[in-house]
């Protein structure tokens, strides 16, 4: 497995992240604790969740991680855990967002389904834009002095959001942020604009989440023709949309004798600013089959005609601050 710091920070976290997004609704209980077994064994130590998974029952992927750690053998202190706050844990109007109160009600509770006695890194799932950035951070600074988190990071921020919070974290004399988790693959590269270059700035680490677009660039073309798996709804307007550069896309990675979903997430793990792709496994052999993409090496001629079937922001932020 391969190891880097967590944006500027010094804690050191493997180049894929294990997603637990499906662990409860998708993956029962006792698989979910497999797969985590099997990361670990294969050096994964980087786990990012949220309290409102499980959905409609919220909080039980954590639970389901906090009984896993439980079982002992050094799970937890091998393990940097991420979770996130913001969304509706309740009808109650205090229960969601970034006020100081809800912050420090839902990290009490991540902490009890967890069974842990500290966050690793603790992210804001979502822009709160009613709450100062001052609020948000005197109740983080309270939790980290409490010992109960050790880092703070953002999701689905824009590059203004990270500018204003960092440059607040360090107006009190704080670290700020050091991650920012956001939808990052071939095929969506908007964050390339302000979000990934305010990211290398400040040093932010980048947590790319839907590496491969909700499967589109997992060779979807191949396995729909071949019966094994089938497209309704938002899910085959995409692909039709998409289909050309999909379908170049595919043939150049059966030229490269390699899986489109590793070649997806080999791409990622080239981009200069990424932490780590999250990687949601419903199954032991959808993780160990992920791990070949830290394996594939993608040269200069391949990256160049990817940018080309996918045009991205190359020249970002100054594509328009000219």
């Amino acid at each position: 497995m391969e190891y880097t710091h967590l944006g500027r920070s010094g804690v050191s976290v493997s180049r894929l992240c294990l997603g637990t997004m499906n662990f409860g609704p998708v993956t029962d209980e006792p698989d979910a604790h497999a797969i985590m077994d099997r990361a670990l064994e294969h050096g994964i130590n980087f786990f990012d969740t949220a309290n409102v998974y499980g959905w409609d029952r919220k909080g039980w992927t954590e639970e389901i991680i906090g009984r896993w750690f439980a079982q002992g053998g050094g799970r937890r202190e091998k393990v940097v855990i991420a979770t996130k706050l913001y969304g509706s844990m309740s009808d109650w109007p205090n229960d969601t967002f970034l006020s100081a109160r809800n912050i420090r009600r839902a990290a009490d509770a991540s902490l009890a389904r967890l069974q842990t006695d500290w966050i690793d890194l603790y992210q804001m799932h979502h822009v709160d834009r009613s709450t100062p950035w001052d609020e948000i951070w005197e109740a983080f600074e309270v939790l980290r002095q409490q010992g109960k988190v050790v880092y703070f990071g953002s999701s689905n921020h824009a590059g203004w959001h990270i500018a204003k919070a960092n440059e607040t974290a360090q107006r009190r004399g704080r670290l700020g942020l050091v991650s920012e988790q956001s939808i990052y693959n071939l095929l969506t590269r908007a964050v390339e604009l302000e979000v990934l270059p305010a990211c290398r700035d400040y040093g932010v680490g980048l947590i790319p989440w839907s590496p491969l677009h909700g499967g589109l660039l997992g060779g979807v073309i191949r396995t729909t023709e071949e019966g094994k798996r089938r497209l309704e709804g938002r899910a085959k307007e995409a692909l039709e949309r998409h289909r050309p550069a999909i379908e170049a896309y595919e043939a150049l990675c059966a030229a490269l004798g390699e899986s489109p979903a590793d070649v997806a997430l080999a791409w990622l793990l080239a981009q200069p600013g990424v932490t780590a792709p999250i990687i949601g496994p419903r199954t032991i052999g959808q993780l160990d089959r992920a791990l070949r993409a830290l394996e594939v090496s993608l040269g200069e001629d391949t990256l160049r005609e990817l940018d080309r079937i996918f045009p991205g922001h190359r020249s970002a932020p100054e594509d328009y601050a000219w």
